[in-house]
């Protein structure tokens, strides 16, 4: 059945039927579109495997439902991102086609019903509604298909180590910055899995320690978020705000092997001079090595890619400069979630005593306001007038006999 499709000229009016009613947001890209989801939005992408990240980002924007125009999960290999839609409650309509992004245009009111997308009166996509039973079966067959994934995984590695071989080993292109890493810890923030938990686990260490903050493109805006100031943004600069990039941190835009650079001129249109760093690798794998290579003396890496799982989200070339990153860093990078499991605050001598003397204080306070603390208050004043007078009385040079005097009535009193 070929399906209609829409003038751009006129905004249809919803449709009367049953079903799911919602404003269309339509973008390729899904994290550029989960800025401009509303509560109830239907939103409308193309994101063949939907990994963890944009799965949670998507959970967060509260949509109506997803409507993905690929397949949420191709195979390749088992990604959670269709299994958090759903334990999140966000219907998912899976594999309409490409040509969804252009039937249905922003701000178009749509309605889903079953595995069908409607406009006004007209059917315009179907596609296959997940549910528990599906993304299940889905999962297990992807499963099966991880010999192939790293079979792929492992020449990928090898091309990359070829292509990148003097930055890892040597250090050779690196490029010069006037933020100082020498002798100091590091914090890179990647805008990804359980990075607010991350920050939010972190404030003591950060406080004390006081560390070099990174962030990772959208892990700028995080750090700002959490009420900190990044000293450095790396990245392409696709998924960064003006906020983060005029703060006043240090801009290292990663360009790719051939110097060609994509967000430099958006950086530089506003009035920023950036450091360019040309390297294969992701930029969360940059920001490492350019830390490790500047003498960070500890790297501590919040919302980066950890597991398989998590480098298979990012595909395969992501998968080899991340694996070979973290070889070359080595010893200096610790996850945030083993530094919360490790790091304990340190509270000392002085910081007891402050919190001692206010306890006093308090308690003092407490006693003034009561019409026995009162008559306390005033007993000890005239014993400590008493107490003053007979010291006084020392120095004075009085008769012996009187100094016997005043302190048989100091003690009597």
């Amino acid at each position: 059945m070929k399906l209609p499709s829409l003038s751009r000229g006129r905004r249809p009016e919803p449709a009367e039927g049953p079903g799911l009613h919602g404003i269309a947001k339509v973008d390729r890209r899904t994290k550029d579109l989960t800025k401009r989801i509303r509560p109830g939005d239907i939103a409308v992408i193309n994101h063949t495997d939907i990994d963890r990240v944009a799965a949670d980002a998507l959970v967060a924007a509260k949509p109506g439902a997803v409507v993905n125009a690929a397949a949420s999960i191709s195979g390749r290999y088992p990604n959670l991102g269709p299994q958090i839609l759903l334990a999140a409650g966000v219907p998912l309509i899976d594999g309409v086609g490409e040509s969804v992004l252009t039937t249905i245009t922003e701000g178009t009111p749509v309605r889903i019903d079953g595995n069908e997308i409607w406009v006004g009166d007209k059917v315009v996509a179907r596609g296959t509604k997940q549910d528990a039973a599906t993304v299940s079966a889905a999962m297990d067959d992807a499963r099966a298909g991880l010999n192939v994934q790293l079979e792929s995984f492992a020449a990928n590695t090898m091309e990359y180590l070829k292509k990148e071989r003097d930055l890892l080993l040597d250090g050779v292109g690196v490029p010069d910055v006037t933020t100082s890493f020498e002798g100091r810890q590091t914090l890179i923030v990647v805008r990804g899995y359980h990075y607010k938990e991350d920050l939010a686990t972190l404030r003591p260490y950060i406080r004390e320690y006081r560390p070099v903050l990174v962030g990772v493109d959208g892990g700028a805006d995080a750090i700002l978020e959490a009420g900190y100031t990044p000293d450095m943004i790396v990245g392409d600069m696709d998924s960064v705000s003006d906020k983060s990039l005029t703060c006043g941190a240090e801009i290292v835009v990663h360009a790719y092997r051939d110097g060609n650079a994509p967000g430099l001129q958006r950086v530089r249109e506003l009035g920023v001079d950036p450091v360019v760093f040309p390297a294969t690798g992701t930029s969360e794998d940059v920001a490492m090595l350019l830390a490790d290579d500047k003498g960070a003396s500890l790297i501590v890496a919040v919302g980066t890619h950890v597991t398989l799982v998590e480098f298979l989200d990012k595909g395969r070339a992501g998968m080899a400069s991340t694996f070979l990153t973290r070889l070359r860093v080595g010893s200096k990078l610790v996850d945030a979630k083993g530094v919360s499991r490790l790091y304990r605050q340190r509270i000392s001598n002085w910081q007891l005593a402050v919190l001692a003397i206010a306890g006093l204080v308090a308690l003092g306070v407490a006693l003034a306001s009561t019409e026995g603390g009162q008559t306390f208050y005033s007993l000890i004043g005239a014993r400590w007038d008493d107490l003053t007078a007979w010291v006084r009385s020392w120095f004075t040079d009085p008769a012996p006999e009187a100094l016997t005097q005043n302190w048989r009535g100091f003690l009597s009193s």
